[in-house]
This record gives structure tokens, C-alpha cells and sequence, in this order.
């Protein structure tokens, strides 16, 4: 009862926000209201063809021609009602869903694009479940379930209800002899569609309890074999290169296996459940006849009488059979439910990480100052120390060092991301700054939306696209500019970083960080490249990370960060 409780719980949790919100919850309610009340008029009209079948059977008994032609126009009337409202209750539940799907996606895609928590989680392996296909399939899946299997419950409830007197009424007595004395059971089919339904419902819950692991581990697999299907994609010319055709087609034969080993076994295990489920409804159909039969040859009832008997018997055993007839669609919807809440959890972790970091980032000033400031891995073991870094706006400053002595995580710490060590950095506001990583980002759209990311790419002419491009050497991409490509693969990685370069003379910062951000450029291009952001940017400072020559004639001061024998590296020195 517990996890049935928790279940539940975690379901409020995830639907209650949307319903509560001040802006859908309206829309929301009053959807979900015509819908109940179109539920409940489906309900009514299988009560009033309950009825109709006794008139319709016991005229069809006593060749009631006149009494049969007014029941089928009656039924004609009703049916076109029936239609109606089932028409009608699908549409307005599919909005509903759809409206729902969307208010979710928006605050889940917000909750997990704020305050960086999308790259804290991929940071502190929060994400390993694969985040997009919990917010692009989980996200469709939770709303889907919910209203079908919660309204598919609500209408078996009134159905039991609806029914249940009038089965009782209808089943009579049943007598039974024990030990010589007769017994009287008042409403016996009732008791007999109880048990039938309680049965079958304890065996299926018993054959089908694993499909609810089974189908979470399902998006799992899926999710895991089409992330890499995509990274063999972004990757192709380093495979090829390489010639790693082989461990690829090891690698993603592995991951389909997974994902064959996790279908075979839902297919056996739904197999099971299926002989189960079939064989249960295959004897729902006849059981009734067989229990109402010895009423209908001692001539308790007339054929009219029988037919509504077990017309109303199929709705109380059909009511009482939801969970088993609904048993696939409740475990996935759990497993579901239990993905959503596995990612909430993530976030709440994330967050709450961010909120206790010791690294204070105050971006109001009119220059750069870092320290004292001592960073750390995730793991705790420290990794960098800075006494006192200061930069003054126009300067330029090159930041050199050993491989893994926290030269990347410094501009990290600047930027606010890094969560683990202590200390304060106190620089320019977001508006004035820009930072440039070694592996450029080039969203998916136009070139334009590429070099202006991540402003409106209609803040800028095209001529100052052209002017920018043609400063980097990229004067043969501006009849390119409304193209749309993925231009991770179009262009080469010096020219990634080039149009990342590009996006710089656009933007105009009066401060920019540049983490290794030209070198996969030639000394000359670099030394040109250098050049134009010296000439586009004469008042603005730059901090950078590197080596190479060119960068430290670029530069007016140059430091180093001393890696150490034992404990973490110092500096700047």
C-alpha cells in the first residue's frame, strides 16, 4: 500500500503544477470538467441501452413488429448522441493533453536551461538517463497516460456503480444446499463478477509486475543506442579518418543488443500476460450466459431479461477488470512517472549544489578581479590556487600553464560555472563580456544565426556579416548566409573557430575570454585572426588561455600557473 501511495504522490507532484497555474489552470479545469461530464453521459447512455435491451429482446421474443420499429428509431436517436459525445470527449481530451504537454515543456525545458543547470548536471553526471528523451517522449508519455488511465478509472467507478444496483436487482436469488438446509444468495451475479474480476486481477498483477522495470529500462536502451547512432553522425570524418568503422559497429551492435534483449524480453513476458488477458476475456463473455442461464430455463426471466443481465453483468465485470485490461498502459505510465521523477530529482540536486557553492561571482564591476579563490575537482581534491588576479578594462592578459593545472577552470570560475572551491570574482556585467571556448558552438539555422548567437541574428546588416567574415577569411561563406545547415559538419574546425572569431567582431565585447579559442588555426591565419580582433576591438580586454606565440604578442601581460609536486597549482606567477 505504501508504494501504491508513493506512486501516487509522485504523480500529484508532477501533475498538480500545471493545473495549478494561474494561467492554464481555467483552460485546464473547464477542459477537464467538459470531459468528466461527457464521461459521465457516455456512463448514462450505457445505462439507457441496458434498459433498451430488454424491450428490444423481449419484443424480438414476442414479434412485436410495431414495438420493434420504435425501439431501433429510439436506439437511431440515442446511438447519434452516443456518437457525439464520444466524438467530442476524444477532442477535447487530446487539447488537453496537447495544452498540457506544452505548459510542461516550456517550465521543464526553463527549469532545466536556468542558471546553467543543464551543464551542472552533465557536470555532476546527473544526466546519464539521457535528458532530452525524458523531456521529448516522458514529457508526451506522462500527460497521455494520466488522462487516459485516470478518466479510463473514474469511468469504471461510475459504471460499477451505475450497474451494480441494476445487476442486483436483475440476478435475483440463488439457492444452494449444504448439508441439507437451502441457502439464499440475494444477487448472486454481483458476488460472481466480484470474484471473477478479483481473480483475474490478482493473477495478472502477479504475471504482469516486471513489465514496469522492463518498460523503464526500455527508454533507457532506446535512448542510449540513438545517442550514439548521432555521435557516430557528428563524428563521421574522425572515424573515418581512423578508420574506426569496426568498434563503431561493435559499440552499436552492443547498444541494439540491449535494446533486442529488453524488447524480447517485454514481448515474453507480454506473451504471458496476453494468454492471461485473452483467456480472461474470452470467458467474461460467455461466463454470464452460463450464470444466468438456470433463471432463464426455469423461466425466471424472459430472453429480454437475460440479454440485460448480461449486458449489465459486462459493465460491472468490465468495470471491476480495469486494472487488468489496462495493465500494460499502467505499468508503462509508472515507469514513466518514475523517469520524471528521476530527472526532477536530478535538477533538485543540481540546484541545490549551485545554491551551497562557496565561489562568489559578482558580475557589476569595471574591471576583473579573482582571488583569493581556490578551486577544486568534484571529487574535493583541490586543484588551483589564486592569490590575487586583477585586469583593468583595455588590458589583455595570456594565462599559460601545464595540461590539467585548472587554466580552463579558471574561466569557468569567471563565468560562474564552477561550483567546487571557495573564494570571489568580482568582473564585468554578462552584456559587456563574451567567452570563447576551444570547440566552438554553432546552433543549427542560418550562418547568420550562427555568428550572432546568441543574439537576434536581425541586429546586424549583412554587410557587418560580410565585413566580419571577410576579416577572418571567410569571404567565400557570406553567399551563405540564409543558408541552414549543420555547420559543425559543413565547415572545418579552423573555420569554426574562425566564425566563433567572427561572432566576436560582430558582438563587440568590451571584455573577452578566449580558452584556446584559435588553436586549430595555422600560425599565419592565427596572426591575421589576432590582428582583426586588435583592430575591431582597440578598447577591449581580453584574458586568454594558451601557448602559442602569436598569442603572447597579442598580449600586454603574461602569467603562468606553477603545477606543484603535491597539492594544487598557483598562481598567476
Amino acid at each position: 500500500m505504501s508504494r501504491l501511495a508513493a506512486f501516487f504522490r509522485a504523480f500529484w507532484f508532477l501533475a498538480r503544477p500545471y493545473f495549478a497555474d494561474r494561467r492554464e489552470r481555467t483552460v485546464a479545469v473547464g477542459l477537464l470538467a467538459a470531459i468528466v461530464v461527457l464521461n459521465l453521459a457516455s456512463v448514462g447512455l450505457s445505462v439507457w441501452f441496458n434498459s433498451w435491451y430488454n424491450d428490444f429482446y423481449n419484443a424480438l421474443q414476442e414479434k412485436d413488429f410495431d414495438a420493434f420499429k420504435t425501439l431501433l428509431l429510439t436506439f437511431s436517436a440515442v446511438a447519434a448522441a452516443f456518437i457525439i459525445v464520444a466524438v467530442y470527449r476524444y477532442y477535447l481530451q487530446q487539447m488537453l493533453q496537447i495544452r498540457w504537454r506544452k505548459w510542461l515543456t516550456e517550465h521543464w525545458l526553463r527549469d532545466w536551461l536556468g542558471d546553467k543547470r543543464y551543464y551542472h548536471m552533465q557536470m555532476l553526471g546527473l544526466d546519464t538517463d539521457n535528458p532530452d528523451q525524458r523531456i521529448a517522449e516522458d514529457l508526451r508519455l506522462f500527460p497521455a497516460y494520466s488522462l487516459s488511465l485516470t478518466l479510463g478509472l473514474m469511468n469504471a467507478v461510475v459504471t460499477l456503480v451505475s450497474f451494480l444496483g441494476i445487476l442486483w436487482s436483475l440476478s435475483g436469488d440463488f439457492a444452494i444446499s449444504l448439508g441439507g438446509t437451502e441457502y439464499q444468495i440475494p444477487g448472486y451475479m454481483v458476488w460472481f463478477a466480484i470474484v471473477y474480476a478479483a481473480v483475474g486481477t490478482g493473477l495478472t498483477h502477479w504475471i504482469g509486475k516486471p513489465l514496469v522495470k522492463l518498460n523503464f529500462d526500455r527508454q533507457q536502451v532506446e535512448a542510449d543506442f540513438r545517442f550514439h547512432l548521432v555521435r557516430v553522425r557528428e563524428h563521421a570524418e574522425g572515424i573515418a579518418f581512423q578508420h574506426g568503422e569496426a568498434v563503431e559497429q561493435a559499440g552499436l551492435a552492443r547498444r541494439f543488443m540491449a535494446v533486442f534483449n529488453n524488447t524480447y524480453a517485454i514481448m515474453r513476458r507480454t506473451k504471458k500476460l496476453t494468454w492471461f488477458t485473452a483467456g480472461y476475456g474470452q470467458i467474461a463473455v460467455i461466463f454470464p450466459f452460463v450464470v444466468a442461464a438456470p433463471r432463464y430455463f426455469s423461466g425466471g426471466i424472459q430472453l429480454g431479461g437475460l440479454m440485460q443481465t448480461v449486458s449489465a453483468f459486462g459493465q460491472v465485470q468490465e468495470a471491476l477488470s480495469y486494472i487488468i485490461t489496462a495493465y500494460t498502459d499502467i505499468a508503462e505510465w509508472q515507469a514513466v512517472i518514475d523517469r520524471l521523477t528521476g530527472f526532477q530529482d536530478g535538477m533538485a540536486k543540481a540546484r541545490a549544489l549551485a545554491a551551497e557553492k562557496q565561489i562568489g561571482v559578482d558580475a557589476d564591476g569595471e574591471m576583473l578581479a579573482v582571488g583569493p579563490l581556490a578551486l577544486a575537482l568534484p571529487d574535493g581534491r583541490p586543484l588551483l590556487d589564486v592569490q590575487a588576479l586583477d585586469l583593468a578594462a583595455g588590458d589583455s592578459l595570456l594565462v599559460g600553464g601545464r595540461s590539467g593545472s585548472g587554466k580552463s577552470t579558471l574561466l569557468r570560475a569567471v563565468a560562474g560555472l564552477w561550483l567546487f572551491g571557495r573564494g570571489h570574482v568580482r568582473r564585468p556585467a554578462d552584456a559587456a563580456s563574451l567567452f570563447l571556448p576551444q570547440k566552438p558552438y554553432l546552433p543549427l539555422g542560418s550562418l547568420r544565426a550562427a555568428l550572432a548567437y546568441p543574439r537576434d541574428p536581425a541586429d546586424f546588416s549583412d554587410a557587418d556579416y560580410r565585413a566580419a567574415l571577410a576579416a577572418l577569411d571567410l569571404g567565400h561563406l557570406a553567399p551563405r548566409l540564409a543558408e541552414e545547415a549543420y555547420w559543425s559538419q559543413q565547415l572545418s574546425g579552423g573555420e569554426q573557430q574562425r566564425v566563433q572569431l567572427a561572432r566576436a567582431l560582430l558582438l563587440k565585447p568590451r571584455w573577452l575570454y578566449l580558452d584556446e579559442a584559435t588553436s586549430a588555426l595555422d600560425t599565419a591565419t592565427e596572426a591575421k585572426a589576432l590582428a582583426a580582433l586588435r583592430d575591431a576591438l582597440p578598447d577591449a580586454a581580453v584574458i586568454s588561455i594558451g601557448h602559442r606565440p602569436a598569442l603572447q604578442q597579442f598580449h600586454r601581460r603574461h602569467a603562468m600557473l606553477e603545477s606543484q609536486p603535491q597539492g594544487p597549482a598557483q598562481g598567476p606567477a
